[in-house]
């Protein structure tokens, strides 16, 4: 037993390794120092001290293996309407349909979170959307390079099949370029680029960055707003800030949906530096004045201690504090369309 601990822990050191080489090197701005990336609002993520209590005083809640989830496996055509069609597929992935382009958010269909598929958090639902159904795939949106939202599997499929742009934060293209891929473009907060027919701009977010031991914050973390026709806003993984979120909203007005997280919140007091809980999921949604909005993050991973279907609760209690309507803010079942 002691050998294959030992032998673990040298295997986790390696890929730490390797994994940490992929940096960032560019100009001194309001959020990053020339080293490193920070948030703007001061927000540090937990110390070993504090992930030493967390792991001693852990009460995590039940889950169990869902595969009763629908899972669409007939090819999805494009939308050739003038409204924005979107499919969940699950944690942080959607397919979004938007003037004819076909758009993922974080895509991940491995079955594990993790640098390998033989340990590391497992889905506990299956993709809601099969690989095989997607339609052609223009162009995919990474929020920052943790391993439940930047898959290596999945990128390589998804370059292997369908060849998309590719827009990631700043230092995230080392990763891509490591694999051989060049169809990618880095995208600062606040930084607009144009896409065939629409605008893709990076949004300022409250997080952290991390593949292995020793690349900390070494490339940036961010939201993105989609401008075509339509507008959507898509928050990434984000903690809640006041300051971010209403200036998101005053600054891109007329937000048509946004895509906002709501899970792994659970003990608040360790994770509300990393992420957003329900209550402060509907706050964004009202900063931002989004006339819709989607919850995301929750359901397929057990990352956190809150159970599973508990975000889900705990966002219905606060839609109902704040006199919203389950139409205004909707959790999404697994693969179906949701048109707006």
């Amino acid at each position: 037993m002691l050998i294959f601990i030992f032998s673990i822990f040298i295997i986790s050191l390696f890929i730490s390794c390797r994994a940490s080489k992929n940096v960032y090197s560019g100009e001194i701005s309001d959020h990053f120092n020339g080293k490193k990336f920070v948030n703007t609002n001061g927000s540090k993520v937990n110390g070993l001290k504090d992930v030493f209590k967390f792991l001693r005083t852990r009460e995590p809640g039940e889950w169990i293996k869902n595969y009763e989830t629908y899972s669409r496996d007939t090819l999805i055509e494009n939308n050739n309407t003038d409204s924005i069609k979107l499919i969940f597929v699950n944690h942080s992935t959607f397919l979004i349909q938007l003037d004819t382009l076909n758009i993922l958010t974080d895509p991940i269909w491995s079955d594990r979170c993790s640098p390998v598929q033989w340990m590391g958090p497992k889905r506990n639902r299956p993709p809601g959307v099969t690989f095989k159904s997607l339609p052609k795939i223009d162009l995919v949106l990474i929020s920052h390079n943790h391993y439940d939202h930047l898959d290596k599997n999945t990128i390589l499929q998804l370059q292997k099949e369908h060849a998309p742009q590719f827009v990631v934060p700043l230092g995230v293209s080392h990763f891509f370029k490591k694999l051989g891929i060049d169809n990618v473009i880095e995208i600062d907060w606040n930084e607009e680029i144009e896409f065939k027919s629409i605008k893709i701009k990076g949004t300022p977010a409250v997080h952290f960055s991390s593949r292995g031991a020793f690349d900390k914050d070494k490339t940036l973390w961010c939201g993105y707003l989609i401008e075509g026709s339509k507008k959507i806003y898509f928050a990434g993984d984000t903690a809640y800030d006041e300051h971010i979120f209403k200036k998101i909203g005053s600054e891109n007005p007329n937000i048509d949906v946004s895509i906002i997280p709501i899970g792994a919140y659970k003990p608040n007091w360790f994770m509300s530096s990393i992420h957003t809980n329900p209550s402060e999921a509907v706050q964004i949604h009202l900063d931002l004045k989004s006339r819709k909005s989607v919850a995301t993050h929750f359901g397929t991973f057990a990352l956190a201690d809150e159970s599973q279907g508990e975000a889900g609760k705990d966002l219905k209690i606060a839609l109902l504090k704040n006199k919203i309507t389950n139409n205004q803010f909707i959790i999404p079942d697994e693969g179906i369309f949701y048109e707006f």
